[in-house]
């Protein structure tokens, strides 16, 4: 039903409302043209002779031919809302959760936190980035959206994203990214207090090789354990040869004495 990779958030309600533009469209311009029409035959021209031919005031209309027509249109009116129903419902569907047609490996995950009137992004990897979203081009961006503070939401105009930063809560959304060098404006769609309108950020899109030299560039650094156990090694080691050299000493101290005392005798 939907084209692999080639479906947005974006493009899936353009269809959405296109469709029913279009079909809102044609129910219009027939029920106003079979308007015009009845009320053209049914035009009063003073001629008495084809009174029988016109309804008469207070009755109920049968549509013609002992109300074929009026089933008809219900039943075409049914088929159309029942099926448009279906089919808006599996494209939303898809809008929720496009797992099923986006791979994994397609995908990146980043942690959003509206916080103190910023953006705060936590990606997969521990990296960490403030304001600006750095993600990879042509990729399905999941975001886990929370808030730390007050009630904010994350919304991408372009993109059409919005979605709640609630302290406690986790709300999550999608989006596709496009070409590299793409930017996307973000804003917070929430009054949340003094700082709102300055509560803005981006989204910048950048190669598959830039995300994953950003990644390693901002990755937590874990060498710390590492020289503290080297620093623990080396006072070890003083340690062991501060007690050997004391004990050396005392021993020359041991064998002076002895001399002394052979010199006595």
């Amino acid at each position: 039903m939907i084209p692999l990779q080639a479906q947005t958030r974006v493009d899936i309600f353009e269809q959405i409302f296109l469709v029913f533009l279009g079909l809102g469209t044609l129910v219009g311009v027939v029920v106003i043209a079979y308007t015009l029409y009845n009320a053209y035959k049914y035009r009063d021209t003073g001629d008495e002779t084809s009174d029988e031919a016109r309804p008469t005031l207070g009755e109920l209309p049968t549509g013609g031919e002992g109300g074929k027509k009026l089933f008809l249109s219900f039943g075409l009116s049914a088929i159309i809302v029942i099926s448009l129903i279906i089919w808006t419902y599996g494209m939303l569907l898809y809008v929720e959760d496009p797992s099923n047609e986006i791979p994994d490996e397609d995908s990146i995950e980043v942690q959003v936190t509206g916080e103190g009137f910023a953006w705060f992004y936590e990606y997969e990897n521990g990296a960490e980035s403030t304001a600006t979203m750095t993600v990879p081009e042509n990729t399905a961006v999941h975001i886990d959206v929370t808030g730390g503070d007050v009630w904010h939401t994350f919304g991408v105009p372009d993109l059409r994203v919005k979605a709640d930063a609630i302290p406690g809560e986790h709300d999550r959304t999608w989006f596709m990214t496009g070409e590299a060098g793409d930017t996307h404006e973000v804003k917070c769609f929430e009054l949340c207090g003094d700082g709102h309108t300055q509560m803005t950020g981006q989204i910048e899109v950048v190669s598959q090789e830039e995300y994953e030299q950003f990644l390693e560039d901002e990755a937590p650094d874990d060498g710390g354990s590492g020289d503290e156990n080297s620093s623990n090694e080396t006072d070890d080691g003083n340690g062991d040869d501060e007690e050997n050299g004391g004990n050396e000493t005392d021993d020359t101290e041991e064998a002076g004495n002895e001399t002394e005392s052979g010199g006595d005798d």
